[in-house]
C-alpha cells in the first residue's frame, strides 16, 4: 500500500507539492514549489515543510515555474540530498529563476534586517543562501521526454509534454510491488491546445490514479483569434489615447509568447509604431534559453519564425529593446508615450512592474495588460477584481490606467480541455483535482460528474489518500 499526502496546490493555485510514499519507490516529493502572495521575503520566511526534509529519497519537478520549485532551496538547506528529477529544459532554466529569486529574498532580508537592527528588534536568519541553490543545481538529473528513468528497481518515470511552458512535463510513475504494477500520473500544468510556441499536451491514455490540475475549472478562455483581435484593438486605442501599455509578464513563458504575438502583428503591419521593451534580465535570458530549445517546440510556430529570416524571438520583433541595467530600466519612464513595457512579476507581487506601476498607473491614458493567471491575494489579482487604490512603497496609488485581462493567452487549459484530456485515458483512473481555488475544482467535478458520471477527489491541506 501506499499513500499520496497534498501539502500545498490542495485547493488552492499556487505551493504545488505532493508527497508519494510506497516501499516501491520510497518517499518521493513531486515539486516542491512556494506560495506565491506577499513580497520575496514573507513568502520564503512564512513557508515550512510538515515532513523532514531528509526524509525525502527524491523529487520530481513538473516545470521551472517558482509554484512548482521554489522552495527546493530551502530543503536542500535543512538536509535534502537526492536526485532532482526534471526535463532537460526545465534543468536548463532552473537557474536563472533560482538565481533570480535568491537575490530578491536576500535583497529583502538585508533590508529587513537593517530596519530590526535600527529598532533593535531581532534579526531573522536566512531560510537558505546560495549555496544552497548551487547545490540543488547540482542534484538536477535532466531527461528527455518520453524516456525511461529508473529512480528506484521497482519505480520507472516518464516524462511527456505538458505544453505549458518550455520543458514543463507530465508525470508518470509506474510502481511494482508484488508483481503488481500501478501507475500514477501527474498533470503537472497542462497547456491550451491554441498557445503558440507550446504543442499540445501529450495525450495518455494508462492511469490508475491521476492528480490533474485545476486552475481554470470553472471556465473557459476566449479563443486565440477573437483574443488576438482584442490585443490589437486594446493596443490601438491606447496608441490613440497617447498612452503606454504595461504587461505584467512571468519570465518564463508568457514574456515570449507575448513577444511572438506582437512580432506577429509587426509584420502584419498592424502594430502601429510602439517601442516594445522587455524590462527583465530574467526573461531576456530565457528568452534565450527558448532559442536554444526551439527544436522540441511546436513546428508550425518556429517555422513562420523562420519564413521571416529570423532564427530567435529576440529577432522577430525588429522594435524589442532588452532593457537589462536598472539605468535602462528607470529611462523607460522618461517616455511620455508609446511604450509597451513588458516586466515581472506576472502577479505583481515585486519587480520592475511595480515600479512602471508607481510611474504610470495614476493616468487614465495608459493600460495593465493581464495576460496571466492572477492568485488571490496578489496585486494582479485585487486590480482585477477592481480595486481602485492600493499601497505601494510606503504611498497610496490611484488606480485610473484601464484594466484590461485576455484570458486567452492563459498557458493553462481551460475546463472543456482538461475534460477533454481526462477523458481520454483508458482505465478510467481515479481523479484527484488539485492546483486550483476550490471554487474552481468544484466547478470542474461537478462537471466531469454530469457529463461523464466520473467521480473527483478534491483533497483539503494535509489529507493523505490511499492506493
Amino acid at each position: 500500500m501506499g499513500t499520496i499526502t497534498f501539502h500545498g496546490a490542495a485547493q488552492e493555485v499556487t505551493g504545488s507539492c505532493h508527497l508519494v510514499e510506497s516501499p516501491a519507490i520510497g518517499r518521493v516529493l513531486l515539486d516542491c514549489g512556494m506560495r506565491q502572495c506577499g513580497d520575496a521575503l514573507n513568502r520564503i520566511q512564512d513557508e515550512g515543510f510538515p515532513f523532514e526534509a531528509n526524509s525525502i529519497d527524491a523529487v520530481i519537478l513538473s516545470h521551472v515555474h517558482l509554484d512548482h520549485s521554489g522552495l527546493l532551496p530551502t530543503l536542500v538547506n535543512l538536509g535534502f540530498s537526492g536526485p532532482i528529477y526534471c526535463t532537460q529544459a526545465t534543468k536548463g532554466l532552473l537557474r536563472i529563476l533560482l538565481e533570480d529569486a535568491s537575490g530578491l529574498y536576500h535583497r529583502d532580508l538585508e533590508h529587513e534586517n537593517l530596519r530590526r537592527k535600527r529598532s533593535g528588534r531581532p534579526l531573522l536568519e536566512e531560510e537558505y543562501s546560495e549555496k544552497d541553490v548551487e547545490q540543488v543545481l547540482k542534484l538536477c538529473e535532466g531527461s528527455p521526454y518520453r524516456t525511461p528513468v529508473k529512480i528506484t528497481p521497482d519505480a520507472t518515470l516518464y516524462f511527456q509534454d505538458a505544453g505549458h511552458i518550455l520543458g514543463s512535463a507530465i508525470v508518470e510513475l509506474e510502481l511494482t510491488e508484488k508483481g503488481q504494477t500501478r501507475r500514477i500520473v501527474f498533470s503537472g500544468d497542462l497547456g491550451k491546445s491554441d498557445s503558440v510556441l507550446m504543442n499540445d499536451p501529450t495525450v495518455v491514455e494508462h492511469a490508475d490514479i491521476l492528480l490533474m490540475e485545476g486552475t481554470y475549472g470553472n471556465r473557459n478562455h476566449r479563443s486565440m483569434d477573437n483574443t488576438l483581435e482584442e490585443l490589437e484593438q486594446i493596443l490601438h486605442e491606447t496608441w490613440e489615447r497617447g498612452g503606454n501599455v504595461m504587461i505584467p509578464s512571468f519570465a518564463v513563458g508568457r514574456a515570449q509568447e507575448i513577444i511572438y504575438h506582437l512580432g506577429c502583428l509587426y509584420h502584419a503591419g498592424k502594430l502601429d509604431n510602439w517601442q516594445v521593451f522587455l524590462d527583465s534580465p530574467m526573461a531576456i535570458e530565457v528568452t534565450s534559453v527558448y532559442d536554444h530549445w526551439l527544436k522540441i517546440l511546436d513546428s508550425e510556430d518556429v517555422r513562420c519564425l523562420d519564413k521571416f529570416g529570423k532564427e530567435s524571438l529576440e529577432k522577430f520583433l525588429p522594435t524589442l529593446n532588452l532593457t537589462n541595467s536598472s539605468e535602462e530600466s528607470m529611462a523607460i519612464n522618461k517616455i511620455k508615450k508609446g511604450a509597451i513595457i513588458i516586466a515581472g512579476s506576472g502577479m505583481c507581487t515585486g519587480g520592475r512592474i511595480r515600479h512602471h506601476f508607481k510611474h504610470r498607473i495614476w493616468s487614465e491614458r495608459n493600460t495593465v495588460l493581464i495576460i496571466g493567471f492572477q492568485a488571490f491575494g496578489t496585486l494582479g489579482r485585487r486590480l482585477v477584481d477592481g480595486e481602485k487604490s492600493y499601497r505601494m512603497f510606503g504611498d497610496e496609488f490611484i488606480v485610473r490606467a484601464r484594466i484590461e485581462t485576455l484570458g486567452g493567452f492563459s498557458a493553462h487549459a481551460g475546463q472543456s480541455e482538461l475534460i477533454d484530456w481526462a477523458t481520454q485515458f483508458k482505465d478510467k483512473p481515479r481523479l484527484i483535482l488539485v492546483h486550483g481555488e476550490a471554487t474552481a475544482l468544484e466547478a470542474l467535478s461537478l462537471k466531469f460528474w454530469e457529463d461523464h458520471e466520473i467521480r473527483c477527489t478534491v483533497p483539503s491541506l494535509g489529507e493523505s489518500i490511499n492506493f
